[in-house]
């Protein structure tokens, strides 16, 4: 069993705490029970969102543990079948993630952060990818989803410096949703994941699969794409028994009622 993780279930709400002092960094070990982790939420009907977050204020996560390098650890280590911090590399995940950004978020835990698909940090939280001071290159997403999410200046900044950008610029840039105060960390994570649930399940991995696959394409692909019967949750949207249970129930003037099918 690893200890590195406290993992607990609040009602559709899975909670990961990554908990490995001085700086919740991650070993392979440390990866692959995240994956475990992150996987059985995947497969977890009971379960709606994941919210990730660190153990303490100092840091969210310090990335690849540098400790575990110098023992032998290679940079191209076999890090679980969820990638580097077992979220990084599950490309079919129609689940929301939050990532509650307790602290420093350097490295791995910057590129864990921004696997998720919403970001809620405290006020004296800070990102940075710094490997290129280390000899290496932030390839656990780092170099592939910070470029959807920033202009080329500022990304080749934070890329070629390593240099931290604090909570308020990375809210200037639209990176995270949300920074407040290290006491309503939790429960604004919370709060966001409790209004998400508010909706249908497969309206919300329909949204996911759609907004993953189309990324890259014009409007009118998109269109063609998502018709061409493709996907596999947005046919199950229109054709779900929540599609005809959400406009009965504003027409009756009650809370809809969703069975996720």
């Amino acid at each position: 069993m690893n200890t590195s993780l406290k993992i607990e279930r609040n009602g559709a709400i899975l909670e990961i705490t990554l908990d490995r002092p001085k700086a919740n960094a991650i070993d392979a070990p440390t990866s692959f029970a995240m994956g475990e982790a992150f996987l059985a939420f995947r497969d977890d009907p009971e379960l709606r969102v994941a919210i990730i977050t660190g153990a303490g204020e100092r840091f969210f996560s310090a990335g690849w543990d540098l400790k575990a390098a110098a023992e032998g650890e290679a940079a191209d280590a076999d890090f679980g079948s969820g990638g580097f911090a077992g979220l990084t590399e599950i490309f079919d995940l129609d689940k929301p993630v939050i990532a509650a950004v307790n602290g420093y978020a350097a490295g791995g835990g910057f590129e864990l952060a921004l696997a998720a698909d919403l970001i809620v940090c405290a006020e004296h939280a800070k990102f940075s990818l710094p490997e290129v001071g280390l000899g290496i290159i932030a390839d656990s997403g780092g170099v592939l989803r910070l470029p959807k999410r920033l202009p080329a200046a500022v990304l080749n900044e934070l890329l070629m410096t390593g240099r931290a950008m604090q909570a308020s610029e990375a809210e200037r840039w639209g990176l995270v949703n949300r920074v407040v105060s290290s006491e309503q960390l939790m429960d604004t994570a919370r709060e966001l994941a409790q209004k998400i649930i508010a909706n249908a399940p497969l309206s919300i991995a329909a949204v996911k699969e759609i907004v993953r696959t189309t990324a890259e394409m014009s409007v009118e692909e998109g269109y063609q794409f998502i018709r061409s019967g493709a996907l596999k949750n947005y046919p199950k949207v229109l054709h779900s028994d929540d599609a005809q249970e959400g406009p009965l129930a504003f027409s009756e003037g009650r809370d809809p009622v969703w069975r996720g099918q």
